[in-house]
Order: structure tokens, then C-alpha cells, then sequence
């Protein structure tokens, strides 16, 4: 395979793993909404947000070492990759904590789970559309 193939087929499987985690997102957002209210759905739509933004950056960073052919380098990449996503997805709560009055924690854990969770589904299942 070449670099052009590894790379647009790198592009697809974190475009891949983002609308997984989009659609989850949108469905626990609703469920939320639907059985608690809209500020549970809004807690939701926040948590799943958060993750989401998070995996873009760090998908971002991981793509970076699409040359590196050292596995020092690509280990590394792979570490900041996910250190970021981390501090992002911290960032993005901690703001939504102090802004939000109307949070409803429960439905923000359940946002932030099913994004996290079907990024790794997304993942494992790379050859599989939405």
C-alpha cells in the first residue's frame, strides 16, 4: 500500500470513528431529552461534545505520524495524541461544570460514555460505515 493509500484510508477511519461517535452522541441526547427533560439532554449533548472535540484534536496529532517510520516516534505521537485529548475533553468539562447551572450529571456521564465508547467500537470496526 502507499502513503496516499495509507493515509486516505487513515483520514477515513478516524472520519469513521468521529461519526460513530456523533451518532451516539445525537441518540443518547435524545433519550435524554425525551426521559428527563431538555436540560438532561443539553448535559448530554455537552458530555458527548466534549469527547468528540477531543478525538478530532487528537485524531489531528495521531495523523502526524503517518510518516514516521521509527516506533520510538510514532509511540510518542501516539502519546501526545492522546494526552491532549485528555486535557481537551478536562478543559471542555470544567467549563461546562462553572457555566451550566441547569446540569444534570447523570446525562452528561452518559454522553461522555457513549462517545468514549463508540470510539473504540468505531475503531475495532474500521471497515464498517455508519
Amino acid at each position: 500500500m502507499t502513503t496516499l493509500e495509507t493515509s486516505l484510508s487513515d483520514a477515513q477511519m478516524y472520519r469513521n470513528m468521529l461519526r460513530w461517535q456523533v451518532v451516539a452522541t445525537a441518540v443518547v441526547t435524545v433519550a435524554a431529552a425525551l426521559i428527563s427533560g431538555f436540560p438532561a439532554g443539553v448535559s448530554a449533548l455537552l458530555g458527548g461534545t466534549a469527547v468528540i472535540v477531543g478525538a478530532w484534536f487528537a485524531a489531528r496529532i495521531a495523523a502526524r505520524s503517518r510518516s514516521k517510520t521509527q516506533a520510538t516516534d510514532v509511540l510518542l505521537n501516539l502519546l501526545k495524541a492522546e494526552a491532549v485529548k485528555i486535557l481537551i475533553i478536562a478543559i471542555i468539562l470544567l467549563a461546562v461544570f462553572k457555566l451550566y447551572q441547569s446540569l444534570v450529571p447523570f446525562a452528561l456521564i452518559a454522553g461522555l460514555a457513549a462517545a468514549a465508547l463508540f470510539s473504540g467500537a468505531a475503531l475495532a470496526k474500521s471497515q464498517t460505515p455508519v
